[in-house]
Protein backbone atom coordinates (compact mmCIF):
# COMPACT_ATOMS: atom_id res chain seq x y z
CA UNK A 1 0.00 0.00 0.00
CA UNK A 2 1.78 3.45 -1.06
CA UNK A 3 0.37 6.21 1.11
CA UNK A 4 1.81 9.97 1.88
CA UNK A 5 2.62 11.49 5.18
CA UNK A 6 2.19 14.66 5.80
CA UNK A 7 4.32 15.48 9.22
CA UNK A 8 4.13 19.32 10.35
CA UNK A 9 7.62 20.23 11.17
CA UNK A 10 9.74 23.38 11.22
CA UNK A 11 13.24 24.01 9.37
CA UNK A 12 15.65 25.44 11.04
CA UNK A 13 19.15 26.14 8.68
CA UNK A 14 22.36 26.37 10.55
CA UNK A 15 24.58 26.85 7.88
CA UNK A 16 25.02 27.20 4.21
CA UNK A 17 24.73 23.40 4.26
CA UNK A 18 23.16 22.02 7.19
CA UNK A 19 19.67 22.09 7.53
CA UNK A 20 17.61 20.73 10.18
CA UNK A 21 13.69 19.86 10.55
CA UNK A 22 12.10 18.94 14.06
CA UNK A 23 8.73 17.86 14.19
CA UNK A 24 6.46 15.42 16.31
CA UNK A 25 6.07 11.52 15.06
CA UNK A 26 3.82 8.58 16.77
CA UNK A 27 7.18 6.50 17.34
CA UNK A 28 4.98 3.35 16.16
CA UNK A 29 4.65 4.86 12.73
CA UNK A 30 8.20 5.20 12.23
CA UNK A 31 9.32 1.57 11.44
CA UNK A 32 6.67 2.39 8.19
CA UNK A 33 9.21 4.31 6.75
CA UNK A 34 12.39 4.60 8.39
CA UNK A 35 15.10 1.54 9.04
CA UNK A 36 17.75 0.48 10.95
CA UNK A 37 21.20 0.08 9.16
CA UNK A 38 23.27 -2.17 11.07
CA UNK A 39 26.89 -2.17 10.48
CA UNK A 40 28.25 -5.29 8.65
CA UNK A 41 31.12 -6.00 5.91
CA UNK A 42 30.07 -6.66 1.88
CA UNK A 43 31.95 -9.79 0.61
CA UNK A 44 34.49 -7.71 -0.56
CA UNK A 45 35.18 -5.93 2.40
CA UNK A 46 33.58 -2.70 2.38
CA UNK A 47 31.82 -1.22 5.66
CA UNK A 48 28.01 -0.93 4.87
CA UNK A 49 25.85 0.32 7.72
CA UNK A 50 26.65 1.80 10.89
CA UNK A 51 23.91 1.01 13.59
CA UNK A 52 24.96 -1.49 16.54
CA UNK A 53 22.35 -4.32 16.86
CA UNK A 54 19.63 -4.22 19.17
CA UNK A 55 20.04 -5.00 22.63
CA UNK A 56 17.06 -6.41 23.54
CA UNK A 57 17.38 -6.35 27.72
CA UNK A 58 17.41 -2.78 27.08
CA UNK A 59 14.69 -2.30 25.01
CA UNK A 60 13.00 -4.60 27.12
CA UNK A 61 13.29 -1.67 29.96
CA UNK A 62 12.54 0.80 27.52
CA UNK A 63 9.01 -0.95 26.69
CA UNK A 64 8.16 -1.55 30.31
CA UNK A 65 8.61 2.26 31.01
CA UNK A 66 6.36 3.19 27.48
CA UNK A 67 4.00 0.44 29.34
CA UNK A 68 3.42 2.74 33.02
CA UNK A 69 1.74 4.93 33.60
CA UNK A 70 2.87 8.48 33.04
CA UNK A 71 5.75 7.41 30.55
CA UNK A 72 7.81 10.71 29.39
CA UNK A 73 11.01 10.65 26.20
CA UNK A 74 12.60 13.97 26.57
CA UNK A 75 15.33 13.26 24.17
CA UNK A 76 14.37 13.36 20.50
CA UNK A 77 15.50 10.49 18.05
CA UNK A 78 17.44 11.38 14.82
CA UNK A 79 16.43 10.46 11.34
CA UNK A 80 18.15 11.04 8.14
CA UNK A 81 15.88 10.83 4.84
CA UNK A 82 17.06 10.60 1.66
CA UNK A 83 15.60 12.84 -1.26
CA UNK A 84 12.44 11.01 -1.68
CA UNK A 85 11.27 12.90 1.16
CA UNK A 86 10.89 16.99 0.65
CA UNK A 87 9.77 20.17 3.12
CA UNK A 88 6.84 21.97 1.88
CA UNK A 89 6.84 25.66 3.56
CA UNK A 90 3.67 27.09 4.90
CA UNK A 91 2.97 30.74 2.89
CA UNK A 92 3.00 33.79 5.32
CA UNK A 93 6.26 35.24 7.33
CA UNK A 94 8.98 33.53 8.67
CA UNK A 95 11.64 34.06 10.99
CA UNK A 96 15.57 34.63 9.53
CA UNK A 97 16.16 30.96 10.43
CA UNK A 98 13.31 28.92 10.79
CA UNK A 99 9.97 28.55 8.95
CA UNK A 100 6.87 26.00 9.34
CA UNK A 101 5.98 23.87 6.96
CA UNK A 102 5.41 19.75 6.60
CA UNK A 103 7.41 17.09 5.62
CA UNK A 104 5.65 15.16 2.89
CA UNK A 105 7.42 11.24 3.21
CA UNK A 106 6.73 8.74 0.79
CA UNK A 107 5.43 5.35 2.64
CA UNK A 108 5.55 2.22 0.53
CA UNK A 109 5.35 -1.27 2.32
CA UNK A 110 6.02 -3.31 -0.78
CA UNK A 111 9.48 -2.14 -0.41
CA UNK A 112 12.14 -3.79 1.45
CA UNK A 113 13.18 -2.53 4.52
CA UNK A 114 16.57 -1.31 3.15
CA UNK A 115 14.75 0.78 0.64
CA UNK A 116 13.09 3.13 3.08
CA UNK A 117 13.64 6.19 2.91
CA UNK A 118 14.31 7.40 6.17
CA UNK A 119 17.51 5.64 8.10
CA UNK A 120 17.23 5.61 12.34
CA UNK A 121 20.51 7.59 13.25
CA UNK A 122 19.64 7.81 17.25
CA UNK A 123 16.87 6.19 18.79
CA UNK A 124 16.83 2.50 17.50
CA UNK A 125 16.23 1.18 21.24
CA UNK A 126 13.89 3.40 21.88
CA UNK A 127 11.64 3.37 18.76
CA UNK A 128 11.96 -0.44 18.63
CA UNK A 129 10.65 -0.37 22.87
CA UNK A 130 7.53 1.85 21.44
CA UNK A 131 6.93 -0.78 18.30
CA UNK A 132 6.54 -3.14 20.77
CA UNK A 133 4.87 -1.66 23.20
CA UNK A 134 0.97 -2.71 24.34
CA UNK A 135 0.28 1.18 23.57
CA UNK A 136 -2.14 2.45 20.98
CA UNK A 137 0.51 5.46 20.07
CA UNK A 138 3.48 7.39 21.86
CA UNK A 139 4.28 10.52 20.37
CA UNK A 140 8.13 11.15 20.17
CA UNK A 141 9.97 14.59 19.33
CA UNK A 142 11.89 14.06 16.25
CA UNK A 143 15.03 15.85 14.15
CA UNK A 144 15.98 15.02 10.69
CA UNK A 145 17.85 16.10 8.03
CA UNK A 146 17.86 15.23 4.21
CA UNK A 147 21.02 14.14 2.67
CA UNK A 148 21.70 10.76 0.18
CA UNK A 149 25.48 10.49 0.66
CA UNK A 150 25.63 7.83 3.61
CA UNK A 151 28.99 9.50 4.72
CA UNK A 152 27.18 12.25 6.23
CA UNK A 153 24.53 10.09 7.74
CA UNK A 154 27.57 8.13 9.41
CA UNK A 155 29.47 11.35 10.51
CA UNK A 156 26.25 12.48 12.44
CA UNK A 157 25.60 8.57 13.72
CA UNK A 158 29.57 9.10 15.13
CA UNK A 159 29.38 12.83 16.67
CA UNK A 160 25.91 11.83 18.27
CA UNK A 161 26.92 8.36 20.12
CA UNK A 162 30.78 9.19 21.00
CA UNK A 163 29.46 10.71 24.19
CA UNK A 164 27.48 7.78 25.13
CA UNK A 165 28.19 4.30 26.50
CA UNK A 166 28.79 3.04 22.94
CA UNK A 167 31.09 0.08 22.29
CA UNK A 168 34.63 1.85 21.10
CA UNK A 169 35.48 -0.56 19.10
CA UNK A 170 32.62 0.25 17.08
CA UNK A 171 33.21 4.05 16.67
CA UNK A 172 36.85 3.13 16.10
CA UNK A 173 35.89 0.79 13.02
CA UNK A 174 33.67 3.61 11.38
CA UNK A 175 35.85 6.58 11.87
CA UNK A 176 38.14 5.78 8.40
CA UNK A 177 34.87 6.16 6.77
CA UNK A 178 34.23 9.70 8.20
CA UNK A 179 35.40 13.18 6.82
CA UNK A 180 33.69 15.10 9.86
CA UNK A 181 35.28 16.77 12.28
CA UNK A 182 35.95 15.24 15.58
CA UNK A 183 37.22 15.23 18.78
CA UNK A 184 40.64 15.20 19.28
CA UNK A 185 40.67 11.45 20.24
CA UNK A 186 38.98 10.37 17.94
CA UNK A 187 40.55 12.57 15.50
CA UNK A 188 44.21 10.90 16.39
CA UNK A 189 43.09 7.07 16.48
CA UNK A 190 41.11 8.02 12.73
CA UNK A 191 44.56 6.33 11.03
CA UNK A 192 45.46 3.80 13.20
CA UNK A 193 41.72 2.80 12.85
CA UNK A 194 42.30 2.68 9.18
CA UNK A 195 45.23 0.50 9.69
CA UNK A 196 43.32 -2.03 11.86
CA UNK A 197 40.75 -2.53 8.81
CA UNK A 198 43.31 -2.72 6.24
CA UNK A 199 44.96 -5.57 8.62
CA UNK A 200 41.87 -7.13 9.07
CA UNK A 201 40.44 -7.13 5.69
CA UNK A 202 43.08 -7.24 2.97
CA UNK A 203 43.17 -10.58 1.45
CA UNK A 204 47.40 -10.31 1.74
CA UNK A 205 47.40 -9.64 5.28
CA UNK A 206 48.54 -12.09 7.75
CA UNK A 207 46.33 -10.70 10.31
CA UNK A 208 43.05 -10.92 7.77
CA UNK A 209 40.17 -11.85 9.78
CA UNK A 210 42.07 -12.37 12.82
CA UNK A 211 41.37 -8.93 14.60
CA UNK A 212 37.44 -8.72 16.94
CA UNK A 213 35.91 -5.80 15.65
CA UNK A 214 32.24 -5.39 15.34
CA UNK A 215 32.17 -7.05 12.01
CA UNK A 216 34.55 -10.06 12.68
CA UNK A 217 33.46 -10.66 16.24
CA UNK A 218 35.26 -14.34 15.61
CA UNK A 219 38.69 -12.71 15.57
CA UNK A 220 41.39 -13.99 18.47
CA UNK A 221 43.38 -10.53 18.97
CA UNK A 222 41.43 -7.64 20.52
CA UNK A 223 41.31 -4.59 18.25
CA UNK A 224 42.34 -2.59 21.44
CA UNK A 225 46.04 -4.67 21.32
CA UNK A 226 46.15 -3.82 17.56
CA UNK A 227 45.68 0.04 17.82
CA UNK A 228 48.18 0.13 21.37
CA UNK A 229 50.41 -1.49 18.88
CA UNK A 230 49.99 1.10 15.96
CA UNK A 231 49.63 4.18 17.66
CA UNK A 232 52.92 3.16 19.56
CA UNK A 233 54.69 3.11 16.42
CA UNK A 234 53.11 6.11 14.97
CA UNK A 235 54.55 7.97 17.95
CA UNK A 236 57.86 7.61 17.73
CA UNK A 237 58.86 4.25 16.15
CA UNK A 238 58.91 3.31 12.31
CA UNK A 239 55.22 4.51 11.39
CA UNK A 240 56.28 7.73 12.68
CA UNK A 241 59.44 8.09 10.55
CA UNK A 242 57.23 7.33 7.71
CA UNK A 243 53.76 8.99 8.71
CA UNK A 244 54.75 12.52 7.22
CA UNK A 245 52.04 13.43 4.57
CA UNK A 246 49.38 13.28 7.29
CA UNK A 247 48.10 9.72 5.88
CA UNK A 248 47.44 10.41 2.65
CA UNK A 249 46.78 6.98 0.42
CA UNK A 250 50.40 6.51 -0.90
CA UNK A 251 51.72 6.79 2.81
CA UNK A 252 48.47 4.66 3.91
CA UNK A 253 49.87 2.03 1.29
CA UNK A 254 53.57 2.20 2.38
CA UNK A 255 52.72 2.04 5.55
CA UNK A 256 51.05 -0.96 5.53
CA UNK A 257 53.91 -3.01 3.67
CA UNK A 258 55.84 -2.69 6.74
CA UNK A 259 53.04 -4.22 8.33
CA UNK A 260 52.68 -6.95 6.14
CA UNK A 261 56.04 -7.64 6.30
CA UNK A 262 56.79 -7.52 9.93
CA UNK A 263 53.37 -9.78 10.57
CA UNK A 264 54.21 -12.54 8.21
CA UNK A 265 57.87 -12.82 9.42
CA UNK A 266 56.33 -13.14 12.85
CA UNK A 267 53.90 -15.86 11.37
CA UNK A 268 56.83 -17.64 10.16
CA UNK A 269 59.00 -17.67 12.29
CA UNK A 270 56.81 -18.18 15.43
CA UNK A 271 54.12 -20.67 13.25
CA UNK A 272 54.16 -23.15 16.41
CA UNK A 273 52.28 -20.14 18.37
CA UNK A 274 50.32 -18.42 15.52
CA UNK A 275 46.82 -18.74 15.28
CA UNK A 276 46.74 -19.42 18.80
CA UNK A 277 43.65 -17.84 21.37
CA UNK A 278 45.16 -15.92 24.05
CA UNK A 279 44.81 -18.12 26.85
CA UNK A 280 46.62 -20.71 25.06
CA UNK A 281 49.45 -18.51 24.19
CA UNK A 282 51.08 -14.80 24.50
CA UNK A 283 52.09 -14.43 21.16
CA UNK A 284 48.59 -12.82 20.11
CA UNK A 285 47.54 -11.50 23.46
CA UNK A 286 47.76 -8.06 24.67
CA UNK A 287 50.97 -8.38 25.96
CA UNK A 288 52.91 -9.66 22.95
CA UNK A 289 50.96 -7.92 20.25
CA UNK A 290 52.29 -4.50 21.63
CA UNK A 291 55.69 -5.93 22.97
CA UNK A 292 55.90 -7.01 19.50
CA UNK A 293 55.06 -3.59 17.79
CA UNK A 294 58.65 -2.21 20.14
CA UNK A 295 60.09 -5.33 18.47
CA UNK A 296 59.33 -4.69 14.60
CA UNK A 297 60.51 -0.80 15.44
CA UNK A 298 63.64 -1.88 16.86
CA UNK A 299 64.29 -4.04 13.97
CA UNK A 300 63.30 -1.51 11.69
CA UNK A 301 65.72 1.06 13.23
CA UNK A 302 69.16 -1.27 12.27
CA UNK A 303 67.99 -1.24 8.56
CA UNK A 304 67.27 2.72 8.79
CA UNK A 305 70.16 3.37 6.62
CA UNK A 306 69.01 0.99 3.95
CA UNK A 307 65.75 1.56 3.21
CA UNK A 308 62.38 -0.47 4.87
CA UNK A 309 63.34 -4.18 6.02
CA UNK A 310 61.33 -6.92 4.30
CA UNK A 311 59.70 -9.63 4.52
CA UNK A 312 62.51 -11.93 4.73
CA UNK A 313 64.64 -9.61 6.57
CA UNK A 314 62.43 -9.55 9.78
CA UNK A 315 62.10 -13.12 10.00
CA UNK A 316 66.12 -13.81 9.73
CA UNK A 317 66.52 -10.74 12.70
CA UNK A 318 63.35 -12.32 14.99
CA UNK A 319 64.62 -16.19 14.36
CA UNK A 320 67.34 -15.74 17.38
CA UNK A 321 64.47 -14.86 19.53
CA UNK A 322 62.63 -18.02 19.11
CA UNK A 323 64.66 -19.94 21.65
CA UNK A 324 63.92 -17.48 24.52
CA UNK A 325 60.52 -17.08 24.09
CA UNK A 326 57.82 -18.20 26.27
CA UNK A 327 54.57 -17.61 24.37
CA UNK A 328 53.04 -20.71 25.71
CA UNK A 329 54.95 -22.98 28.24
CA UNK A 330 57.76 -22.27 30.33
CA UNK A 331 59.15 -19.47 32.57
CA UNK A 332 60.37 -16.43 30.67
CA UNK A 333 63.51 -15.63 31.88
CA UNK A 334 63.65 -11.94 33.06
CA UNK A 335 67.45 -11.59 34.17
CA UNK A 336 67.69 -10.54 38.34
CA UNK A 337 66.69 -13.62 39.15
CA UNK A 338 63.04 -12.62 37.82
CA UNK A 339 61.41 -15.61 36.16
CA UNK A 340 57.87 -15.31 34.86
CA UNK A 341 55.78 -18.44 33.83
CA UNK A 342 54.57 -17.70 30.37
CA UNK A 343 50.61 -17.57 31.18
CA UNK A 344 51.37 -14.94 34.04
CA UNK A 345 52.24 -12.09 31.79
CA UNK A 346 48.90 -10.01 31.38
CA UNK A 347 47.80 -7.46 29.40
CA UNK A 348 48.98 -4.37 32.21
CA UNK A 349 50.89 -1.48 31.28
CA UNK A 350 53.58 -3.01 34.06
CA UNK A 351 53.92 -6.35 32.07
CA UNK A 352 54.46 -5.06 28.74
CA UNK A 353 57.30 -2.86 29.65
CA UNK A 354 58.77 -6.02 31.03
CA UNK A 355 58.16 -8.18 27.96
CA UNK A 356 58.79 -5.73 25.52
CA UNK A 357 62.06 -4.40 27.26
CA UNK A 358 62.99 -8.00 27.66
CA UNK A 359 62.71 -8.68 23.83
CA UNK A 360 64.12 -5.26 22.41
CA UNK A 361 67.43 -5.86 24.47
CA UNK A 362 67.77 -9.76 23.85
CA UNK A 363 67.68 -8.73 20.11
CA UNK A 364 70.39 -6.09 20.82
CA UNK A 365 72.70 -8.63 22.30
CA UNK A 366 71.73 -11.04 19.50
CA UNK A 367 71.47 -9.36 16.53
CA UNK A 368 72.52 -5.75 16.64
CA UNK A 369 75.93 -6.68 18.31
CA UNK A 370 76.41 -3.55 19.51
CA UNK A 371 74.92 -1.38 22.43
CA UNK A 372 71.03 0.08 22.13
CA UNK A 373 71.07 3.13 20.14
CA UNK A 374 67.70 3.35 19.65
CA UNK A 375 67.20 6.44 21.30
CA UNK A 376 66.66 4.73 24.23
CA UNK A 377 63.80 4.03 23.86
CA UNK A 378 64.46 0.16 24.81
CA UNK A 379 65.16 0.71 27.97
CA UNK A 380 62.53 3.07 28.79
CA UNK A 381 59.03 1.87 26.98
CA UNK A 382 56.01 3.25 27.95
CA UNK A 383 52.86 1.81 26.39
CA UNK A 384 49.81 3.73 25.86
CA UNK A 385 46.90 3.21 27.57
Amino acid sequence: MNETLRIPAIEVKQSERRTLYTFAVDGKLVHRFATISRIRRSEDGNLSGYQRPEVLSHIEEIRNYVESESPMVPNAVVIAFDSRVRFEPFAGPQSPYSRMGELVVPVDESLPEERRPGFIVDGQQRLAAIRDANVAQFPVCASGFITDDVREQTEQFILVNSTKPLPKGLIYELLPNTDAQLPSLLSRRKLPSLLLTRLNTRDSSPLKGMIQTATTPGGIIKDNSILKMLENSLSDGVLYRMNQAGGDELEVEQILGVLFSFWSAVREVFSKEWGKKPKDSRLLHGAGVVSLGFLMDAISERYRNKGLPTKDQFAKDLSPLKELCRWSDGYWDFGQNQQRKWDEIQNTKKDIALLSNHLVIQYKALVWNRAPTARGRQLELSPQA
